[in-house]
């Protein structure tokens, strides 16, 4: 499998004058999206990102790879200047694609997949978030938000008095929601006529009387919305709203008719838990989904299940593989089923036998992030903790075969740092595993950037990031060390669990004995240089270690961690999250639960220099606070420093934001690692 991963050598094919990577390199790369391919398998389509540093934003234009010539090279299929198309589908012969084109609300678009002069199919306001044609291109749905209840796309006229003032009132959670502020619309579905000459009308909403976001929100998308073979029924994920929506993982899946002529139908209505990503079989009898088991827990597992559509029986097909799937596709003989899941520090492509459940790796090493089924095979989106996503084609266990090198001109003279895993006995005598990534050509001791990921359900795994990303950091000169400690996923489900009621206990003893380990394996770490820095739940940590852990950083960067445990459950959106990792509970109910692990209570024994990183959009972890740790470093006379971004939510995602993220970063931990 060698020929498969190693991504970063190809990438990197080093000239002599080598240099390391930095952000300013990792801003301007070309970013490439999910791939789709045709159903015979000769074209595959995606939408393209390429930073537009001016306009502070990503630009995004379509590209094309025939599949049936090797090494054929990618060409553009539509790429205007200055407009966004995005979203590709393939039904037939024509790729349907979001634009921007014109301004206002965007609309739906039409190209031949050979090319030619790309068209708008739809000509309603009021702007949409997505969509999906059908099978046979008769109809398309669309997802938009409106007002709850509304018949069609057209968006409701709200009157406000000449005199009104400019408060907004709410009766019940969400009021926000990741980083918007509830205005009373709901993402809802609506079925437009596709004919030769485009969709016409303004929609006929399919959701009922169903009150809620379809997709979900904030992340939910095309894969919580799919069209049964025959186009005439539409399987959709919601979360019913109402008092309960702030505490409910309960979505649920629903089959609506898409012409709306009847009620949509609750197919899972007998689990309280998550059930999401409808996939239907390739002769529509049968549903795929995941479904979790315990309500209010974000993270549970998500098991593969099969519904007969016919009788409504429902078998747990991934019951006895303790691995949680993040996607489904079926294959297109219907008799298994793609999908990738978490994998110890790995997101491989599985394929599931859909009668036995029998369970076949058939990627090594990376992150598959995206899937596009083939005939024979599938084309995976794979990255890894050295190189960005590319396209391969997958044909059997162990074989991949490159197709796109997107960023080799803009990579080309960049040395990528070197990565080695290493595993030990962490806490409760378990196993944890961790790597430790070395600057390319460093010569005696490094600095070490350890790293805590977020989540805290969530991995530091074999893949690549442009928010927090190790290459930088070893490019940068600094040995990034992190570790996957109880509560982290690709592990099983016992080892995900096991941070519940224990935020500040077992990851921490992991922490402690993982930084020990590593520096004794690798000699070219410096133990007595190291800075501490981590996210959300990573976040946390880092006010959890300055309480707990004192003496043992030169310095720590914190960025939208919680501060203050009872404050965070009265301030945050998502309660179910916070009320589950507790004990199941709210603050009043068990408030020592929540004060076990509080970083507030410890705030007496602060002293090492910290850099807050907030932001006024987070409404998962307000910038309150941020605002609380730094003032509590600031009245301890801390050596401390405040990064607010006002137009960032819970991650820093604009260029040059993420520049400026960095330079501080960097700035503060290169202040205080520098040899005396």
């Amino acid at each position: 499998m060698k020929h498969l991963f190693l991504i970063g050598a190809a990438l990197a094919a080093s000239p002599a004058a080598a240099r390391q990577l930095t952000i300013d390199d990792v801003t301007m790369l070309s970013r490439i999206g999910a791939p789709v391919a045709s159903k015979d398998g000769h074209w595959m389509v995606w939408a393209q990102r390429e930073t537009d540093l001016a306009q502070d934003r990503g630009r995004y234009d379509l590209w094309r790879l025939d599949l049936t010539r090797r090494g054929a090279a990618p060409e553009k299929l539509v790429a205007e200047p200055d407009v966004d198309e995005n979203d590709p589908q393939i039904v037939g012969d024509t790729v349907y694609f979001t634009s921007s084109k014109g301004g206002g609300d965007g609309a739906v678009w039409a190209i031949p997949v050979t090319g030619g002069t790309p068209r708008a199919i739809t000509a309603f306001g009021g702007g949409f978030n997505g969509f999906k044609v059908s099978p046979d291109a008769s109809r398309l749905v669309i997802w938009a938000d409106r007002r709850p209840g509304a018949p069609s796309l057209v968006p409701a006229v709200v009157k406000r008095a000449a005199d009104a003032g400019s408060g907004r009132t709410y009766d019940r959670l969400f009021v926000r929601h990741w980083d918007t502020w509830a205005d009373g619309t709901r993402s809802q579905l609506f079925v437009l006529p596709l004919t030769a000459q485009g969709a016409t009308g303004d929609g006929v909403a399919i959701g009922g009387t169903l009150i809620g976001d379809t997709p979900s929100k904030p992340f939910g998308g095309a894969e919580e919305v799919a069209w049964s073979p025959d186009s005439r029924t539409v399987y959709f994920a919601l979360r019913e709203a109402g008092r309960i929506e702030a505490t409910s993982t309960n979505l649920d899946i629903f089959a609506a008719s898409a012409d709306g002529s009847a009620a949509p139908v609750n197919l899972t209505d007998a689990n309280d838990a998550t059930d999401t990503l409808p996939a239907v079989s390739p002769d529509g009898r049968r549903l795929a989904y995941v479904a979790m088991k315990r309500p209010g827990y974000e993270a549970d597992r998500q098991v593969l299940m099969i519904r007969d559509l016919a009788t409504g029986q429902v078998r747990a097909v991934t019951e006895a593989w303790d691995r949680s799937i993040a996607s489904i596709a079926w294959a297109p003989d219907g008799r298994s089923l793609y999908v990738t899941a978490d994998d110890v520090q790995e997101t491989p492509l599985f394929r599931v036998d859909a009668a036995g459940g029998r369970v076949t790796r058939l990627t090594g090493e990376g992150h598959v992030s995206a899937v596009a089924i083939l005939p024979k095979g599938a084309v995976v989106a794979l990255n890894s903790l050295t190189a960005p996503d590319d396209y391969y084609r997958v044909t059997r266990p162990g074989r991949a075969d490159r197709l796109t090198n997107v960023n080799a001109a803009k990579l080309a003279g960049i040395d990528m740092p070197t990565v080695s895993r290493f595993s030990f006995a962490g806490a409760n005598n378990d196993t944890v595993h961790g790597y430790a990534v070395r600057p390319v050509g460093s010569s005696g001791k490094v600095p070490i950037a350890y790293m805590v990921h977020g989540g805290p359900q969530g991995s530091s795994n074999n893949s690549w990031s442009y928010r927090w990303n190790p290459a930088v950091f070893a490019g940068a000169g600094y040995g990034l060390v992190t570790v996957d400690f109880h509560g982290s996923t690709g592990y099983g489900q016992g080892f995900t669990d096991a941070i519940r009621n224990n935020w500040g206990g077992w990851p921490l003893e992991d922490l402690q004995k993982g930084l020990a380990a590593a520096t004794a394996k690798h000699d070219w770490l410096d133990a007595d240089r190291a800075c501490a820095l981590g996210a959300s739940y990573g976040g946390y940590m880092m006010n959890w270690i300055e309480g707990m852990w004192p003496d043992r950083f030169k310095c720590i960067v914190q960025h939208d961690g919680v501060f203050d445990a009872r404050a965070m459950a009265y301030e945050t959106e998502e309660l179910w999250f916070d009320e589950w990792e507790h004990g199941g509970k709210t603050y009043f109910q068990d408030p020592q639960a929540f004060e076990k692990w509080n970083p507030v209570n410890l705030v007496d024994r602060w002293k090492t220099p910290m850099l807050v990183i907030t932001s006024e959009k987070d409404f998962r972890i307000p910038y309150t606070q941020g605002l609380a740790a730094f003032t509590a470093l600031q009245r301890r006379d801390v050596a401390s420093r405040l990064l607010v971004f006002p137009n960032e939510n819970h991650w820093v995602m604009k260029p040059k934001n993420s520049r400026q993220w960095y330079g501080e970063v960097l700035g503060w931990m290169d202040r205080w690692t520098r040899r005396p």
